[in-house]
């Protein structure tokens, strides 16, 4: 054999026991570790299972509290001023005065009855004006009037 080839076959013995002593030492520890696991698991199992239980609820009970008390945040419009109403959509529909007026009064939720008092005009003459109203608005029900009158803002 010659002298470089010496080194080289010491240092291949050296990292295989290095190897083979470490492999061996870490089965070793797991299989400690394992032991001690399964003593530990039959030793003290009802106290294991009942502290994860409890974890569990405590867990649960925390997120329950945070999720019903939790405040619900309202989305907030920007403030543009006054309401103005849209003119040149009253304008296409050919909705009068009087009808963006008693359409007002619907969304405040006014009855017929209540309407007419108001305006002094006779409940016959606030049923007209509603028909026609809501004619023009394509409604055949009050509360649908007053949707699409938001919706086209006539109102606020």
């Amino acid at each position: 054999m010659s002298s470089a080839a010496k080194p080289n076959a010491a240092l291949r013995r050296a990292l295989r026991d290095i190897l083979l002593f470490g492999v061996c030492g870490g089965l070793l520890i797991t299989l400690l570790k394992l032991t001690e696991y399964r003593f530990l698991v039959v030793e003290h199992s009802v106290e294991i299972y009942g502290g994860l239980i409890a974890a569990i609820f405590a867990a649960l009970g925390i997120w329950l509290g945070l999720t019903l008390t939790r405040k619900k945040v309202q989305p907030s419009l920007p403030f543009t001023g006054p309401f103005t109403p849209d003119e040149r959509r009253i304008s296409d529909l050919g909705i009068t005065p009087r009808e963006l007026e008693i359409l007002g009064l619907i969304a405040a939720g006014l009855s017929n009855r209540e309407i007419a008092d108001r305006l002094f005009v006779s409940e016959n003459t606030v049923k007209t004006h509603s028909s026609r109203l809501f004619d023009k608005l394509g409604a055949r029900r009050r509360t649908q009037a007053v949707q699409l009158g938001k919706q086209a803002h006539l109102i606020p």
